[in-house]
């Protein structure tokens, strides 16, 4: 008896087409980088829960949309950068988080945040689709939520959620060397009230700056190639060409 080879996963093509019209950054990829992101979209979808909350309702070609943002961020690196969660959890909007903090002294400090996305660390990726929504809407702005999540479970596939996704060891050095050099000149400029070339939430942390430098490389290259250039030469690398900057 022949034991067949399981098909690979696939997008239904009438869903693609839509996907592809929907997503500016998908319309804008060329064919060959449009077929990968299609496969990478599918493991996706077969690899992951998606899961509504809130009586959101999302239909197959939503949740093809969702895959397809989330796997953006993984042209180059591959679906390597699927490992370690297993859900992605989807809010009708901004979401409410009950945090906590016990300070120096022992005193405990509680408050509430209201996110439009989250990437836990050891778990889910959690995500605003009203804001999913706003990025699509303006895909030139700055922000791409999910493409801000991903970049943090990329971050965390080493170990440590610092800034620094796994890399080669010379590269991970001169990669470093940059984000370091560039996060402490936006910190600077923070601090003195400077207004700042990218959203200044980027100096909140290392793994933010790198979170939302991501979301620039997808959504206003140009703006991060003039501010950060070394940044910028390193995001081209790790995520191959942004879909604006090769389609201008």
């Amino acid at each position: 008896m022949q034991r067949l080879r399981p098909k690979p996963p696939n997008v239904d093509a009438a869903i693609w087409r839509h996907v592809r019209k929907a997503v500016p950054w998908v319309a804008a990829l060329d064919d060959d980088r449009a077929e990968r992101l299609r496969a990478l979209s599918a493991q996706f979808l077969h690899r992951k829960a998606i899961t509504p909350l809130a009586g959101l309702e999302l239909d197959a070609t939503q949740r093809a949309l969702l895959a397809a943002l989330c796997c953006l961020p993984l042209l180059e690196f591959g679906a390597e950068g699927l490992r370690g969660w297993s859900q992605l959890l989807v809010y009708p909007e901004a979401f409410r988080v009950n945090r906590s903090h016990i300070d120096a002294a022992g005193v405990m400090h509680e408050w509430d945040d209201e996110l439009i996305g989250e990437a836990w660390e050891a778990g889910p990726v959690i995500l605003s689709w009203a804001d999913v929504q706003a990025d699509l809407a303006e895909p030139d702005a700055g922000f791409c939520v999910a493409a801000h999540e991903i970049a943090h479970k990329l971050d965390a596939l080493d170990g440590a959620l610092d800034g620094t996704p796994p890399l080669p060891r010379e590269w991970q050095k001169r990669w470093a060397r940059d984000f370091q050099a560039a996060y402490d000149a936006l910190c600077l400029q923070v601090e003195s009230g400077r207004q700042t070339a990218i959203d200044e939430y980027a100096a909140e942390a290392p793994e933010e700056f790198f979170a939302v430098a991501s979301e620039y490389h997808f959504s206003a290259p140009d703006v991060l190639r003039e501010a950060m250039p070394e940044v910028a030469e390193h995001l081209v690398e790790f995520y191959g060409p942004s879909p604006f900057a090769i389609s201008s």
